[in-house]
């Protein structure tokens, strides 16, 4: 088994409006469960707007600290979920369950190095 991380791209912009947010929790919850009933389930949640960061920059042996995101975009992270899968294949099927259920793109990405069973 191998780790993954299924991203959420969120558009810059205003947030769906209030009823739409609460169905596609509604989807979010059922797709997290049957991450859960499958065994597939390691962790999800999702991010503050990009103006709520803090970027810590590396200046010699000091760190400099500097609010809001680090580069201007048209998207961004809007959430993750760490999930199992025994393969890229099986990833990227949650992947597309995840984006039926935000109604965000996905990206999948494998962390390095293998799960143990």
């Amino acid at each position: 088994m191998k780790y993954y991380l299924l991203s959420a791209i969120k558009p810059v912009g205003e947030p769906p409006e209030p009823e739409t947010m609460v169905e596609i929790n509604r989807r979010l919850n059922v797709f997290h469960e049957e991450l859960r009933e499958a065994g597939a389930w390691v962790f999800a949640g999702g991010l503050h707007r990009p103006d709520a960061a803090t970027v810590l920059r590396p200046q010699g042996d000091e760190v400099e600290v500097f609010d809001g995101p680090y580069a201007e975009h048209k998207e961004f992270l809007g959430g993750i979920c760490l999930v199992m899968a025994p393969d890229l294949d099986g990833a990227l099927e949650w992947g597309r369950k995840a984006a039926l259920a935000t109604t965000l793109p996905i990206e999948v990405r494998p962390f390095l190095g293998e799960v143990d069973d």
